[in-house]
């Protein structure tokens, strides 16, 4: 490629990250000296990308998992000629304002796939772009989409149990376009590897249905070789690539002491004798930047390719694939929302909000081909699969369906790599209190702002005889402090459509459906095309002066309306307010919010989950009709009647509201 040796191309990396740590007197100079020379094969031979087009579709994925080495990836793509990392960014590392943050953050930094850092889920992301990249390309043909996913890992990556879970995923579906790099340096925080971990990780791999080779992780042609032959790889392939953290560094490398901290100016400078690198901090000498940026212009040609290719597609096909990796929905979907919406008010069905939900796709499913379900095996107890959606099994990937199997954490983070991949808007199910095993993928989605929707079910005491295991009290609490997310708990069919409806227009952002086991009348009335669930709370029964606020989210709207009756005999009027959602509550006007939920001290909420967090709509915790603790093994209306969730409790604490 280049008469510039690989060893000036590899000692850029090396320099520009040590520079950038020691400038920042923070970061880990370690992992990107002993993988430079593997991501400098990996950028100059094999992957296809074009930086003057950092988005296009068909570009090889590039997954940093071991995200706290960011400064590798920061250097490639300042070498490479990104326009959005110049020296000034690679100066700035780690500073207030600088796209170059601690870890990679996607959507600050155009050459970032994924925001990584928590150990594992870069991987797991990576697994679901892959899977996308097969769907995609079943649906719009080879032609079009046909691009590789790298991901260079660490020790950690793999110590994770998420990793097991997403190796497996990927083995038993036999992504053969997924590469991974493992840094086999040995090395972790504390030290040897040995000190936690006897693992043979090549035979964990192959045992998960992988292909496994080696190299020498600093001789350039081994490289070559291993990467090589994992492109005719008929299923993922792990590269065990064996360095030496800090690679360079005359007294350090090889020891934990390279991983998390500055190398200090006199070993950067040992560095610098003992690996020929004679040039001041930040400084790539003019052969090596061109060589570096003739390797990242190469791309160009193989994105106008695609782009010749994309445009000898039939008009109408061009267009649904240029929309659907766009994250633009088709036309029409929303006239199909509305007329189911009429037709459950017409008929008033009384059915589980997780039935609602499945009700709801079939709605949906036909109208959005990009949506893609899925389940931790719990597909019928969730009922996230519909008639004529089909399964999407190993090397037929024609289906909108996904069976994740009980990994719930790597259903979510597979999500998110589907997310980010673009062309698919995943959804996947599983039991509300099992979100917390889950969570961080939850979390990694608020943060990057992707779509991805949680249909979780058995959301409150209400799933009865399983107990406390499997019944959720904190659950609600915790997720809605998540940033970000929009959590709804809708209280009949009517309210799980809208809520439905909004999570799937949403491209900013995941949202989460908490549904019920148990059977929920249809409240909603009257017909109207407004989403009154878009607005987070609505007054349900009640328009004009009240004497009390009843709160209540889910299956207790319908005990709270109960309430509401038993109050009217006693000469109070209350008011009756769903909210589905508090965080598009919260969106709403001061104005708006005041007049839904009336006068603070004669507001009364009713959920059967943890009271933490309802001060924020109501004057204390004892304004609140909840859980006081965890739940019990029992049928469900002794369950409610045992923790005094009941119309009867309702009324009483909101009489004492009223009259106070």
């Amino acid at each position: 490629m280049s008469a510039v040796p690989h060893a000036d191309l590899a000692n850029a990396i090396r320099f520009l990250s040590a520079d950038a740590v020691q400038k920042a007197k923070s970061g880990h100079p370690g992992m990107p000296m002993g993988m430079a020379d593997v991501a400098t094969v990996l950028f100059t031979q094999f992957l296809t990308f074009d930086p003057a087009a950092p988005r296009w579709p068909d570009r090889d994925r590039f997954v940093l998992s071991a995200g706290h080495g960011s400064m590798l990836l920061y250097s490639l793509l300042y070498l490479t000629g990104y326009a959005d990392i110049d020296l000034d960014q690679i100066k700035s590392f780690r500073q207030l304002g600088a796209r170059t943050a601690g870890h990679p953050e996607y959507g600050h930094v155009a050459g970032a796939e994924t925001t990584t850092g928590p150990l594992g889920q870069g991987l797991a992301n990576a697994v679901g772009m892959a899977l996308a990249e097969r769907m995609t390309a079943a649906r719009f043909g080879e032609a079009v989409v046909n691009h590789r996913t790298y991901v260079i890992a660490g020790d950690g990556c793999l110590m994770e149990g998420i990793s097991q879970e997403a190796i497996s995923l990927a083995g038993h579906m036999k992504l053969e376009r997924l590469i991974v790099l493992w840094d086999d340096n040995r090395i972790c925080i504390d030290g040897d590897v040995g000190l936690a971990s006897s693992d043979d990780v090549p035979a964990r791999f192959q045992a998960s249905g992988w292909r496994t080779l080696a190299c020498d992780g600093h001789d350039p042609q081994d490289i070559t070789r291993a990467l090589t032959e994992a492109q005719t790889s008929d299923r993922p392939t792990l590269i065990a690539c064996r360095t030496i953290i800090g690679k360079g560094a005359p007294t350090l490398q090889g020891t934990a002491k390279t991983h998390g901290s500055p190398l200090g100016d006199a070993e950067i400078a040992g560095a610098r004798a003992a690996l020929g690198w004679p040039h001041a901090p930040f400084e790539v000498p003019e052969p090596v930047l061109s060589a570096w940026r003739t390797a990242g212009a190469r791309g160009g040609v193989a994105r106008v390719a695609w782009e010749d290719r994309l445009a000898s597609l039939p008009g109408d096909e061009r267009a649904t694939l240029i929309r659907a990796l766009a994250g633009d929905l088709p036309a029409g979907w929303e006239d199909a929302v509305l007329a189911a919406k009429r037709a459950l008010i017409e008929t008033r069905p009384k059915v589980a909000s997780r039935k609602a939900s499945q009700m709801a796709l079939e709605v949906l499913v036909p109208q959005i081909p990009e949506l893609v379900g899925g389940s931790a095996d719990l597909t019928g107890s969730n009922l996230t699969q519909v008639k004529g959606q089909a399964d999407i099994l190993p090397g037929s990937y024609g289906g909108h369906y996904i069976h994740y199997g009980v990994r719930e954490h790597g259903m979510g983070s597979v999500m998110n790599g589907l997310a980010l991949h673009g062309g698919v808007i995943p959804y996947g199910g599983t039991f509300l209190v099992f979100a917390d095993y889950m969570r961080p993928a939850i979390r990694m989605a608020a943060l990057m702002g992707l779509r991805a929707i949680y249909v979780l079910t058995h959301d409150s005491i209400g799933l009865g005889e399983d107990g406390p295991t499997h019944q959720p009290v904190e659950h609600l609490a915790s997720l809605r402090v998540i940033p970000n997310l929009w959590t709804f708990r809708p209280a009949d069919a009517v309210e799980t459509l809208e809520c439905w409806a909004l999570a799937v227009g949403r491209n900013d952002g995941p949202s989460l459906l908490a549904l019920s086991r148990q059977d929920l009348p249809t409240l909603r009335e009257a017909y109207g095309a407004e989403n009154l669930s878009a607005k987070g709370a609505y007054v349900v029964a009640g328009e004009g002066p009240r004497d009390v606020t009843l709160i209540a989210t889910g299956s207790e709207v319908t005990i709270a309306m109960a309430a509401r009756e038993l109050l009217a005999a006693d000469g109070l009027a209350a008011a009756v307010v769903s909210m589905p959602s508090w965080e598009l509550f919260e969106a709403q006007s001061a104005e708006y919010r005041e007049a839904v939920l009336g006068p603070r001290a004669r507001r009364v909420a009713v959920e059967a989950a943890s009271a933490f967090g309802w001060e924020r709509w109501v004057e204390d915790k004892t304004a609140v009709v909840g859980m006081p603790g965890f739940g019990a093994s029992g049928p469900i209306g002794d369950l409610y009647k045992h923790f005094g969730i009941t119309a009867e409790a309702v009324a009483r604490v909101a009489k004492a509201r009223a009259e106070g």
